[in-house]
């Protein structure tokens, strides 16, 4: 049989190593991921540390048997699915099997064209029902319509990998320049995981007082400090049983990072005042656009903890590398801003579109829509042309060259900072907002480019 790449991680379980040698190498040519063990016990316990698409488990084995691992697997994620192998093929431990959750059973010795076969019905299966899902989120809900709108390759990986993490534990690191819409992969990620019915808690990291950052994570006891008249929750406690997005990462203070890292490890914590032990089931999502490989090397950022975030990243492309999308998000900014302004604005002329085509997009997906908001309220009548567009076009593509890079890149970033100072009428705090990075940043920009308010 002509094989091809599955793409699928399988955890392999059987206590005879010559056969699950001769599986790993099979499943390995087809291009799974394989993990193998000898034992039902620890496959359970490697289960519980990693993500996989499927188990494929011997039935008769000392000790755990292959029922029980099928119950504990779906006990741990009833997504994954199972496969279950029996040398003396009887209908009982097959119909038994089916009854608790198995995909499908295979007689020993195990026939390799029809693994194949099943792996590849379940490879199909899991990426129809992940698509479906992500489609279904991508709907309207009431007024409020997703934002992930695409149709660029780069996007499309985006999304696929987030319909084959979503359904697991581990923690996920979502990298990417300000305004790519890293905070909706998250949401994307919870909606479409077996938590999402509870809690998705968003942190801003970059928004917190440093004083105040070890009780907004782990909540307070009235009395834990002069000024806390009463008991406070926590990100981790609200957010139990869902997911908690942690926003700018790299931001949290150095003081704080090992007991985010405890946290992690034990999932347990204490208030702040209290000695009592909290445990809290939370799955983290944390996100930046800063460089955080190069601030563990500069011992800006605990490497222990850097490692246990960095568990599954996800990069989500600058809207530059990505053009394509750039006419669907037009006209759905189009569409929404029209209806929450009651404007008459309806399409953009083919001059507009043509100009945002050729436009950089520093500020990305936010800033498209910034413009198209704008470009909504100022428009005379139902199309939006290229004079209601709000751009400098000396930072279109094609730009002079006459200068280097750096010297531009610093240019353009004075000219934006002072045009959101003045629109926000010096407050800073809006005026971060306007260009989509945090105060903190905003006021480093400031000093850098010593740019009075």
């Amino acid at each position: 049989m002509q094989t091809n790449n599955l793409s699928l991680s399988v955890l392999l379980i059987d206590d005879d190593a010559s056969h699950r040698e001769v599986l790993s190498g099979f499943l390995e040519k087809l291009g799974c991921q394989v993990d193998s063990h000898e034992s039902g016990e620890k496959g359970i316990a490697a289960l519980k540390n990693r993500y996989v698409d499927i188990v494929i488990t011997d039935f008769r084995m000392p000790g755990m048997n292959g029922l029980d691992v099928l119950k504990q697997v779906k006990d741990i994620s009833s997504e994954i699915q199972v496969i279950i192998l029996t040398a003396y093929g009887t209908i009982e431990d097959s119909v038994e099997a089916m009854k608790h959750g198995a995909w499908d059973y295979l007689s020993k010795p195990v026939d390799l064209d029809e693994l194949e076969l099943k792996l590849k019905k379940v490879a199909e299966h899991n990426t129809l029902k992940k698509e479906n899902e992500i489609l279904h989120f991508q709907q309207p809900r009431g007024n409020i319509v997703s934002d992930i709108v695409y149709k660029s390759k780069h996007m499309d990986k985006v999304l696929n990998l987030v319909a084959r993490v979503s359904s697991s534990q581990s923690a996920i690191l979502i990298l990417g320049e300000s305004g790519t819409g890293k905070e909706m992969v998250a949401k994307a990620i919870h909606q479409t995981s077996p938590r999402k019915n509870k809690p998705f808690v968003v942190t801003n990291c970059a928004a917190i007082p440093e004083t105040l950052f070890e009780s907004e994570l782990f909540g307070r006891e009235k009395g834990a400090y002069t000024g806390a008249h009463e008991s406070f929750k926590g990100r981790f406690e609200i957010a139990a049983g869902g997911t908690l997005f942690l926003d700018e990462v790299a931001d949290i203070p150095y003081n704080i990072q090992v007991k985010l890292l405890r946290f992690i490890q034990e999932k347990e914590f204490q208030r702040l005042g209290s000695t009592q032990v909290i445990k809290s089931d939370v799955r983290i999502i944390s996100a930046t656009n800063m460089d955080i490989e190069q601030m563990v090397k500069e011992n800006k950022f605990r490497s222990d903890l850097f490692f246990r975030l960095n568990v599954i990243p996800i990069e989500v492309p600058p809207l530059r590398k990505r053009r394509e999308d750039i006419p669907l998000l037009v006209n759905h900014f189009i569409h929404k801003h029209s209806q929450l302004n009651k404007s008459r604005a309806r399409e953009i002329s083919s001059e507009g579109l043509d100009l945002l085509m050729r436009y950089d997009y520093p500020g990305n997906v936010r800033e498209l829509e910034n413009i198209i908001e704008r470009a909504v309220i100022l428009a005379r009548g139902s199309i939006i042309t290229r004079e209601d567009l709000p751009l400098d076009t000396s930072m279109s593509i094609g730009a002079s060259l006459l200068k280097s890079l750096p010297d531009q890149v610093e240019e353009l970033e004075k000219s934006l900072i002072r045009k959101a100072l003045q629109q926000s009428s010096g407050i800073q705090a809006k005026a971060a907002d306007l260009l989509g990075i945090t105060d903190r940043m905003l006021r480093y920009k400031l000093m850098k480019y010593n740019i009075q308010k």
